[in-house]
Formats: structure tokens, sequence, C-alpha cells
């Protein structure tokens, strides 16, 4: 191998390249770069052994400051809890129907249950509670089963159509198109739309007398003590255009909410019970 070359204007020795005539010289790194170099590899090894590094089969290696991340939001979160144990203790004390929404404490528990639902019920009820088909809306008054805060409360800590809490809200309408012809059916959804000021001896009307006044009521205002929708505003849960009706007379609609009383702390039911009241639905 030949020799690296000296240059001559600098007495230095070259790295044996040579780009179309422009070589470069050997100079040693500064000694300020070096110093810098070394220093942080032994700071890089301290760092291992000190924190939480080296990945292991179940694990990482804790270090021996014992530092965890995770214990931090641990602590943080018992701080926050300890801080907020009393106003955690009255919500759950507090009559709902008799909550004071200028209080501390209502303050307290929207803010709660904000958090709460952006967390749990936006995913159905969208991030501003305007719901979607299949969802309801929770921002009118459209509530069944009621939309006070005891309902609201009841209602989430329960859930809707659930196997596996005996005292979830509970409603099944039938599937029409195992009772009545393709014919009456598309009669019945012809007439809904005309409700409440409908002709009740018109074909239709008759149908629905016979089969959907029981629920829904003979003006079809509905009834939302057993859960039966109204059928006379302009609020469609499922869409109230001539195919959607088809679809639900025909097939009916069964959706399913959870129980998030086997989910949620009482208090964060309460809070977001408070919150959604407080968006301007129910009652």
């Amino acid at each position: 191998m030949d020799k690296p070359r000296v240059d001559e204007l600098t007495g230095r020795e070259t790295m044996g390249h040579d780009f179309d005539g422009i070589e470069e010289l050997n100079n040693p790194m500064p000694r300020w770069w070096l110093i810098s170099f070394y220093l942080l590899i032994i700071w890089g090894i301290g760092y291992t052994i000190a924190y939480p590094a080296w990945p292991m089969l179940s694990g990482a290696t804790a270090g021996f400051l014992g530092y965890s991340t995770r214990g931090e939001v641990v602590a943080d979160i018992q701080a926050h809890e300890d801080a907020n144990a009393a106003l955690v203790q009255e919500l759950n004390a507090v009559e709902l129907a008799s909550f004071d929404p200028q209080s501390d404490l209502h303050r307290y528990a929207v803010a709660r249950g904000s958090s709460v639902f952006r967390a749990q019920c936006s995913q159905c009820h969208g991030s501003g509670a305007a719901g979607g088909i299949g969802y309801p809306n929770l921002l009118d008054n459209d509530w069944l089963w009621g939309g006070d805060l005891e309902s609201i409360a009841f209602s989430i800590r329960h859930g809707i159509r659930n196997d596996t809490d005996g005292d979830a809200r509970w409603s099944e309408m039938p599937a029409f198109g195992e009772i009545l012809e393709p014919e009456e059916i598309v009669t019945l959804a012809e007439f809904i739309p005309q409700l409440p000021d409908a002709d009740m001896e018109s074909p239709g009307g008759v149908l629905y007398i016979d089969n959907c006044s029981a629920c829904h009521g003979d003006a079809g205002l509905g009834d939302r003590d057993q859960g039966a929708p109204n059928l006379a505003d302009a609020i469609w849960l499922y869409g109230g255009d001539h195919d959607s009706l088809m679809e639900t007379i025909t097939n009916a609609r069964f959706g399913v909410m959870p129980a998030w009383g086997q989910r949620l702390a009482e208090e964060d039911v309460r809070a977001v019970a408070a919150y959604v009241h407080a968006l301007g639905g129910g009652e």
C-alpha cells in the first residue's frame, strides 16, 4: 500500500483520497471535541446504570435510582385525587335533583364529566354530543326514559338493552316483516310521516292503530317511560325517509349502550350526567 502523500503547503499527511485533484488532509480531531465525546460516553454509561434503560425479557433494567415515569404519573394522579377528595365525596352524596348549577361542586362535576365524556362517550355520541345515525343526539329535548339529571345518570349507570345489567333500560320493537305483508309495511311507511295529523281512518291509520299505537300512542307522540320514540317530530334516530322507515318497520332496531356503572366510578357517572345535562339537552 502506498504511503500517504504529505501536503507541501501544510506539511500534513493526506487521507489518500483524490477527488478530481482535491485531497483531504489527515488533521487530528479538535481536543475539545474529543474531550466532549469521551465525557458523553461516560455520561451515557452512567445514565443506563442509574435509570431504566436496557430491555430484558419481561421489562427493562430498573436502574439503581428506582426512577419511573409511570410512578410519576401514579403520584400525580394520587395527588389530584387527594386534592379533590372532599368534592368527590360531596358529589357522591348530593341529590342530583337538587344540584345547584351555580355551585362550585357543579362546576367541578361538569369539568370532570367533560373529560369522562371525551374519553368514553364521544366515540358514539360525537365530540360535540350531537350523535349520528343510531347514536342519540344529547343536545335536544327528545330523551327516551327521561332527560333530567337523575334519569340521565340512571341511563349511564345501567345502560340500554345490554345483557350485563339487570336494571338496563329496555325496549324492543317487533320486526314487522315477520308480522305484516310487504304492501302493509309500505302503507305504514307512507303513513307515519303524516303524524300527528294523519287520517286515522285511512288504511295506514288502521294499520298504525292496530300495530303501533300501543307503544307510540294514538297520535304517534311516543312514550318515553317505555322507550317508545316520538314519531310525530323531526327527530329520527335511524332516519325518517321512506327507505329508512321501511328498514325500521321490517327488521326493527336494537341499539345497545354499555352499563357504564360497571366500568366507571360512581362520581364519574354523576359527573358525566352533569356535563351532558349542562350541554342543554334533556330537561
